[in-house]
């Protein structure tokens, strides 16, 4: 049954007996149709009933889920006519980043994505998501390529954050992600980003700072991760849950304030459970941003990216 998350094991319970009827109908030859379509309908509504519901914590373990798509999913059902580029041409190629040239629908553009990984082989050889410099050195190549060709970009965002390791600290992992953020600040072409599960600190930011950010239902986007925080602001982990509560991490509060642009539905049960529909959902809407980015001027589009970035947050100063 893969991962089960600890809210859902009602509904788990049932799929093993669905499964159990379906294996006993097949040895001793009898009709169990009809049962099972009331069981699934029992499943239908009490995924709907749970996943209406979830709570901060509940919607990062969703996002975190390790059957969710990624990024070569979406690559794989979105684009077509791919063709990789590799390097930062500086120090090394960063396998957590995969981009290159891809056409949607008719239109020939860059795709830039952070890439986790499915099993522990493919996990080890991404770097579970974590760039190091040399990945958002990638992604600066890539923006300049898009730039002198005017092609459109499309980022996917799904990290925990940039790899803290100390031999990303001394290739200097903070100037590559500001440079990253200044690029994306200076390029004309449209460019629309998406946070397909995690999207974590300055890691997600540094690939999302576009002229539309999307997320997918039950994805997190923040400045930290609800661990981290907890670790911070009360010096234990374990209010990791109260730490989501008040962090705003999830789609419909970024949405509210302004941070993100537009809300991605999820199949019933999040995109782990269907994930040709969740990507089918994304793609529709990535098509209609693009149109509605080719109807900005150039120069307009640099300035309307520099105020919606620069305009995030509020201040309050008290004499």
């Amino acid at each position: 049954m893969g991962v089960v998350l600890d809210f859902e094991r009602q509904v788990v319970n049932i799929e093993k007996k669905i499964l159990e009827l379906r294996q006993a109908s097949k040895i001793e030859d009898i009709d169990v149709a009809a049962e099972i379509t009331k069981m699934q309908r029992k499943v239908d509504k009490l995924l709907a009933q749970i996943y209406k519901k979830l709570t901060p914590w509940q919607i990062v373990q969703v996002a975190r889920h390790p059957e969710r798509p990624k990024f070569t999913d979406y690559l794989n059902g979105i684009f077509t006519d791919f063709i990789e580029l590799a390097g930062d041409r500086l120090f090394a190629d960063d396998h957590a980043i995969i981009g290159g040239f891809a056409t949607i629908g008719d239109v020939r553009c860059i795709v830039i994505g952070q890439e986790k990984g499915d099993d522990t082989e493919s996990r080890v050889k991404h770097n579970f998501g974590m760039p190091k410099p040399e990945g958002y050195r990638k992604i600066c190549r890539l923006m300049d390529i898009a730039e002198k060709f005017s092609l459109p970009i499309f980022s996917f965002i799904d990290t925990a954050g940039a790899f803290p390791g100390a031999e990303s600290e001394e290739r200097g992992v903070a100037e590559a992600i500001a440079r990253c953020m200044e690029k994306s600040f200076q390029i004309r072409v449209p460019f629309i980003s998406s946070v397909i599960g995690e999207g974590g600190s300055g890691g997600a930011i540094a690939a999302a700072v576009s002229d539309f950010v999307l997320m997918l239902e039950y994805s997190i986007y923040s400045v930290i991760s609800p661990e981290g925080c907890a670790s911070i602001l009360w010096k234990d982990e374990s209010k990791s849950s109260v730490a989501a509560e008040v962090q705003k991490l999830t789609a419909p509060d970024l949405y509210k304030y302004g941070i993100i642009d537009g809300i991605i539905k999820e199949p019933v049960g999040g995109a782990h459970r269907d994930k040709l529909r969740a990507i089918d959902n994304l793609k529709k809407e990535l098509v209609r941003y693009l149109k509605k980015s080719e109807f900005v001027n150039e120069e307009d589009r640099k300035e309307m990216r520099r105020k919606k970035f620069m305009s995030i947050g509020n201040f309050f100063l008290y004499s």
